[in-house]
């Protein structure tokens, strides 16, 4: 075996081992391999990422900066990240087994998230409020302190900046997490950061584990906001631990994504966009539309159509250009998945197509199940993989009733040629997102967040200002009196 690849934590500006010298190991989910080594971080590792971040806010330039300033550090990160967008899309197709096309794509929605933000707080600095009294106000965002940012393994780059850009650019210092199985490409981001020229502290990166890098972090009152996105059960726990300091959090969490289809809708853009939904990145996102209703007068069509258009997706290894799926991001990942389809099967649904490979690799083939009943696990609880479960209603009630019957509350969409009906739905979807004939299309400035067991705020443009600043009224007599 070649030597194995190395991801350090990034602290104060270096890239190092962790204070005990321990190592966890990096897997190839697509040829079940180890192909790297990354710093298995301690208490004692998050504590001097802490207080590294502490030093670079209470004493640092970054805060002090000129908006245009931090700016032009910011797109001087991205464009080297455009300049690597190969070498780091190859980390994230290695490490957990997206297709190449799609890394490439996450790292370019990846600039783009530090070149929104960094403009973003460039011409957004406040509101005047006029006042009839002989007085003036306004308001001031000023950063709030240290963010620590704990980041999924799904969308590893893409979700990961979508914390740290707002978070640096509003002039605060980053601590990030990114997940134990995937930490390549956000080691990578922070190598980028000091070659970018960033002080010493703006953004740490530290590997490991929840508990306990994850939970130092979110536990320590040096900390002053905490962002993180994972599971409902997770978030739960982050938010108790940030509790004790009282640092607000902005969580974005589980999700199980209802996708109407009326019949009045283009079936040819209604199938693609299911299919991309729930198989785009093997189903591995929060937002898939994992519930599918289609009004039954056109049920067969449209799923004779949906089933067809799912076998011809093109499984193998990911980086073969005509790779459009391939395996699940991990083997504990791949039998959770996998237990779920087993548990339909025995629960009474029928599966139409996919299922589990049995050539032992870790995937699970693009899968439509119907027949389920309404509070069966597999229908109400988050796969989080290529699984789709269907059923039948008979009219925008049942459809809106349907979709809204879940403790989830992250998306949804909605398919139809009516434009009344498209907005009267859309307003009574209890969901953070609402896509209207298509799916996975983002507006930077557009809030973010769900409801429910969804999560916790919202974050986008002027939100994400709103959670990483502390927002400041200044009230000025400009009248004297007497």
């Amino acid at each position: 075996m070649s030597e194995l690849a190395f991801f350090g934590h990034i602290i104060d500006g270096v890239e190092v081992e962790s204070e005990s010298g321990a190592r966890f190991d990096v897997w190839n989910p697509w040829t079940r391999e180890v192909w790297a080594q990354a710093a298995e971080g301690t208490a004692a590792d998050a504590e001097r990422a802490i207080a590294s971040s502490r030093k670079a806010f209470d004493e640092g330039p970054w805060p002090r900066m000129g908006r245009v300033e931090r700016a032009a550090a910011i797109h001087r990160l991205a464009d080297l990240m455009e300049e690597r967008a190969d070498e780091i899309a190859r980390l994230d197709t290695t490490n957990m087994g997206k297709p190449f096309a799609q890394a490439k794509h996450d790292v370019a929605r990846s600039v783009w998230n530090f070149r929104f933000f960094a403009d973003h707080q460039r011409d957004h600095v406040g509101e005047v409020f006029p006042m009839d009294s002989g007085h003036h106000s306004y308001s001031e965002f000023g950063p709030a302190g240290v963010v620590a940012a704990i980041s999924p393994w799904n969308f590893p780059l893409m979700m990961a900046s979508w914390k740290i850009a707002p978070a640096i650019a509003w002039g605060n210092t980053c601590i990030i997490k990114p997940s134990e199985d995937t930490p390549a490409s956000v080691t990578y981001l922070g190598r980028l950061a000091i070659e970018a020229g960033f002080p010493p502290g703006v953004l740490n990166v530290i590997n490991g584990y929840g508990a306990p890098a994850g939970s130092t972090l979110t536990g320590d009152d040096r900390v002053d906001r905490v962002t993180f996105t994972g599971s409902s059960q997770t978030g739960k726990m982050v938010m108790a631990s940030a509790a004790t300091h009282l640092a607000p959090v902005s969580l974005e969490l589980g999700g199980k994504g209802a996708n109407i289809v009326f019949a009045d809708a283009d079936l040819d853009n209604a199938v693609y966009w299911a299919v991309e939904a729930i198989f785009r990145n093997a189903g591995q996102i929060c937002l898939a539309g994992s519930r599918l209703f289609v009004q039954s007068s056109i049920y067969d069509e449209f799923m004779t159509r949906f089933v067809a258009a799912a076998e011809k997706l093109v499984i193998g290894d990911p980086f073969d250009p005509a790779t459009q799926f391939s395996s699940l991001a991990s083997k504990r990942h791949f039998d959770k998945v996998a237990s779920y389809v087993e548990s339909a099967q025995a629960l009474g649904g029928r599966v139409l197509t996919g299922g589990v490979a049995e050539d032992g690799s870790w995937v699970v083939r693009p899968t439509i199940i119907d027949g389920l009943a309404l509070d069966a696990a597999p229908y109400c609880e988050e796969i989080f993989g290529p699984v789709c479960v269907v059923n039948r209603f008979e009219d925008e009630a049942q459809a809106v009733h349907l979709a809204n019957d879940t403790r989830y509350g992250l998306n949804a969409m909605l398919f139809t040629e009516n434009l009344s009906r498209a907005h009267r739905v859309a307003s009574k979807l209890r969901a953070g997102t609402v896509w209207v004939n298509c799916f996975f299309i983002r507006d930077l400035r557009t809030p973010f967040g769900g409801v429910g067991d969804s999560g916790v705020g919202r974050e986008g443009g002027n939100f994400s200002r709103e959670f990483f600043t502390e927002p400041k009224a200044v009230v000025m007599q400009i009248d004297r009196k007497g």
